[in-house]
């Protein structure tokens, strides 16, 4: 059975379902540490003294924050953790929809970030995934396949939007060559 997208696409109930469905909601296993916004900045030479110096960020934003790039560490988990059934993998939706269409290979060919509330260390961070959209078939220089939109909303432990991170992929298969 399948079912036309608000768009006019047609597609597989199962996948119309899911559109604007949050999915997989998750609760990180431990709470923000400033170690991983140290992490962060070392790694791309990032000095700016809002995260450096305590007194630059109690002046500014009422203590220390987490640079907004850190944002989707929270959805990344450890490939492997006690007492988990399987590989834990970030971004389920992705490769649902990757297995129920049939599309051995993808790339992600956008990403952006939406802030809202900084995120500070001590604060636990929940998330969860929402399917956008779906695109109808499409032929690129990498081969057939199709387009979609995925929204990772992040909440604090108090349920505070704290940003969203939107992922665009592409699922496809290469053409013979």
């Amino acid at each position: 059975m399948s079912a036309t997208s608000e768009a006019g696409v047609d597609l597989p109930e199962r996948v119309a379902a899911m559109i604007g469905t949050p999915m997989y909601p998750e609760t990180a296993t431990f709470p923000v540490e400033r170690s991983y916004a140290y992490d962060t900045l070392a790694a791309t030479q990032n000095g700016n003294p809002l995260y450096w110096d305590d007194g630059v960020a109690a002046e500014l934003t009422g203590g220390f924050t987490m640079p907004p790039t850190t944002l989707s560490l929270w959805m990344r988990p450890h490939h492997w953790e006690p007492g988990a059934e399987s590989e834990q993998l970030a971004l389920k939706v992705h490769f649902d929809l990757k297995e129920i269409f049939g599309l051995p290979e993808a790339v992600m060919t956008d990403n952006t970030m939406v802030f809202h509330e900084p995120v500070r260390p001590g604060d636990v961070i929940s998330n969860s995934q929402v399917l956008r959209s779906v695109s109808g078939p499409k032929t690129t220089k990498l081969g057939t396949g199709r387009f979609w939109v995925i929204d990772v909303e992040f909440r604090n432990q108090d349920g505070t939007l704290v940003g969203v991170e939107s992922y665009t992929g592409f699922g496809y298969t290469r053409e013979a060559a």
